[in-house]
């Protein structure tokens, strides 16, 4: 019952031995990150020595972007002084680009991607009907259509879209993208990024809708390191690399069903 779990964790061991690092794995293909996350990756740190240099392979679609940031913190405060690069198979968008930001590395192949940070929300519509928006959408959507009503008092565009936007909503999401924003800002100073004026810079670029027009909307690997992203790239060939993308394969088949997996040498556990 438990070969695939053995065959898994004798894999991660083995990538353990060619790097000389300790690998742990959060797997999500479908579910969000959440609070509940803490106690599979407080299982996952707890047989790592503080000061140990580790490797995390991330593949998620995000989630809160509190839940993300405790988790981050938790891994860096085991870390301590050593590196902390993150592996990213396949994807980590919004809040797991959170996570990824808050590495010394990313490490990165032609088959990853990021995503932009502008918090999604969820929004009743005129009918009432609940649906998905950018924060950051919607906030520039109420400034285009206030700026066009300073211009012109009586453009019936603007004053009946401004109708539709409540003054108690525009607070919250102004709230929730500068708390997204601040987040990714602390975790790059904390280790990838020293110079806090770059550090702010990335984090403007990485929730700025007119760059990027969707919000799962691909940021490859060049375009990471454009952004002055410390990117670590290794081609699909590459020995480690298809050791990583073997591992993820296996584990991403294991987490079907909405199951997340946290996985190292030690523990494995999934959670739904």
């Amino acid at each position: 019952m438990n070969a695939a779990r053995y065959a898994r964790q004798a894999l991660i061991r083995e990538i353990e031995a060619s790097t000389g690092r300790t690998l742990i794995c959060y797997v999500s293909p479908t579910s969000q990150i959440h609070r509940i996350d803490v106690v599979g990756m407080v299982d996952l740190l707890h047989n790592i020595t503080p000061g140990t240099a580790v490797d995390l392979l991330l593949h998620s679609p995000g989630g809160d972007i509190d839940a993300a940031e405790k988790l981050i913190t938790l891994i860096r405060k085991r870390v301590g002084d050593a590196s902390l690069r993150v592996i990213v198979p396949d994807f980590a968008k919004s809040a797991a680009t959170l996570i990824a930001l808050g590495g010394d590395t990313i490490v990165m192949s032609d088959s990853s991607e990021l995503g932009a940070i502008d918090p999604q929300v969820d929004l009743p519509d005129s009918n009432g009907h609940v649906q998905t928006l950018s924060a950051q959408s919607y906030l520039d959507a109420f400034k285009t259509h206030a700026d066009n009503l300073k211009k012109d008092p009586d453009d019936p565009v603007a004053r009946l879209m401004l109708d539709k936007m409540e003054p108690a909503t525009v607070r919250k999401l102004e709230r929730i993208t500068t708390r997204s924003r601040a987040i990714a800002e602390d975790l790059l100073k904390q280790a990838m990024i020293k110079d806090e004026e770059q550090a702010a810079e990335i984090a403007k670029q990485l929730s700025n809708t007119k760059r990027w027009h969707s919000h799962g909307q691909m940021i490859s690997h060049e375009s990471a390191a454009g952004l002055g992203l410390d990117v670590t790239y290794l081609a699909p060939h590459h020995p480690q690399w298809v050791q990583y993308w073997r591992l993820y394969c296996l584990q991403v088949w294991a987490a079907e069903s909405g199951v997340k997996l946290f996985e190292g040498s030690y523990a494995s556990i999934p959670l739904s």
